[in-house]
């Protein structure tokens, strides 16, 4: 039997849980195919962006676990130590 899904029927919020997974792999050269709500990292270690808006930096030292409430459209190579890379949707 299908689980019941109460809340079918809401919108979803950048404040709601995440529905769904985006495997990441870094790349200095294609933004991702959604932007994500949030991003996890199996590995610690720096993590090289490019923010929805365009600016780019380093989030540094993510921690394995935790979600970072980020909107990215890319994941860089370059600068990027974490491993397992994870965007929440």
């Amino acid at each position: 039997m299908p689980a019941t899904d109460h809340f079918s029927g809401h919108g979803a919020g950048l404040e709601s849980p995440a529905t769904g997974l985006l495997p990441i792999t870094p790349s200095d050269s294609s933004d991702l195919a959604m932007i994500p709500r949030a991003l996890m990292v199996a590995e610690a270690g720096d993590v090289a962006v490019v923010m929805k808006d365009g600016s780019s930096g380093i989030l540094p030292a993510l921690q394995p676990g935790v979600p970072y409430p980020v909107r990215v459209r890319r994941v860089l190579v370059s600068g990027t130590e974490a491993t397992g890379i994870v965007g929440l949707l």
